[in-house]
């Protein structure tokens, strides 16, 4: 595939990363050993700053669900960020964040946007309204524009976009931005309304647009889509941009990471595909730490620290930094 990996699960994000072309040329990185990713899990407490853990119960059912969140807590996820897709999900996430001890965002996806009404708008607002003091919603989201995907209409994405920008400014929340193909007028719309800070999920920009980004007091989100070798710009922004710019996702069930994708010959032969899932968040965390020849223990400091300064209400719900609280 020449110019994207594509994307395997059944939520409604697709993977972002473009295959582009760098002098400075990578070295393939393979899995964790087994003895390297439970180091990761062990340098947690992990936060996945963007998971569509209600997928799960959609896909296979309540107990499932379980089972992947308690998998994940087994490996040092400590805490997963919940973003709503569309108004037909808000109470679904918010009531998952309450049952596992985790949080969520509410907001209208630009894929949902094609079959959104105008009074999902106001829906939104009254969830927002309603749920104001509910310390487990910590953002709106998962927003954005998206020019990936054909047939859906650019203006009215943009609408639903601007007025959910309107909103978080109103209640004073930070963003989960949705960028695909679209990061300048995404950007356009941070500055005209003033968004409060954030998170640009899965980022996939250029240079300048992550220093745009960074200036206006965004963290980029890096997952499973930095583990390709070929992702050659994705993987040197994960090596060379500032620390405190990092946060770390899974995006689960989609972006699965290199060891869990499945190939379209091995899709034509049958096999199922791949279903990435929050407790693969270690390992991932663990390629970034190899590619930023760091140790995955600061790393995991830093990823801790900034999720916080993205995402503020996290501090009062997630534990602090290693296993007996200290730093």
């Amino acid at each position: 595939m020449s110019q994207a990996v594509s994307a395997q699960g059944f939520g409604p994000t697709r993977l972002r990363t473009g295959l582009g072309h760098h002098r400075r040329m990578p070295e393939p990185l393979a899995a964790p050993p087994p003895d390297a990713a439970a180091a990761a899990a062990a340098a947690g407490p992990w936060i996945d700053t963007h998971c569509h853990l209600d997928e799960f119960e959609a896909h296979a059912g309540r107990d499932h669900q379980d089972r992947v969140r308690a998998d994940a807590a087994a490996v040092g996820v400590a805490h997963c960020v919940v973003p709503a897709v569309e108004r037909g999900n808000f109470d679904t996430v918010r009531a998952l964040a309450h049952r596992h001890g985790d949080s969520y965002a509410l907001g209208i996806h630009p894929l949902f946007t094609g079959r959104a009404e105008d009074g999902d708008l106001d829906a939104l607002a009254q969830a927002l309204e309603r749920h104001a003091q509910d310390a487990r919603l910590v953002a709106v989201g998962e927003i954005g524009l998206d020019y990936f995907v054909p047939g859906l209409d650019p203006a009215r994405q943009e609408h639903f976009y601007r007025e959910q920008l309107r909103l978080a400014r109103h209640w004073k929340l930070p963003v989960i931005l949705h960028t695909r193909r679209s990061v300048d007028k995404v950007l356009k719309g941070v500055r005209d309304l003033g968004a409060v800070g954030g998170i640009a999920h899965a980022f996939n920009g250029s240079l300048q647009q992550a220093k745009a980004f960074i200036d206006l007091g965004f963290k980029l989100g890096f997952g499973g889509a930095a583990t390709f070798d070929r992702a050659l710009q994705l993987r040197r922004f994960a090596a060379e941009l500032p620390l405190d710019a990092i946060v770390l996702e899974t995006d689960a069930p989609d972006i699965p990471p290199h060891w869990l994708y499945v190939t379209a010959a091995e899709r034509e032969a049958g096999a199922p595909p791949a279903r990435n899932t929050p407790g693969e968040l270690p390992r991932i965390a663990q390629v970034v730490a190899r590619l930023r020849g760091m140790a995955v223990e600061d790393l995991g400091r830093a990823a801790h620290a900034n999720s916080l300064a993205a995402l503020p209400r996290l501090a009062g719900l997630v534990p602090l930094p290693g296993r007996d609280g200290s730093a």
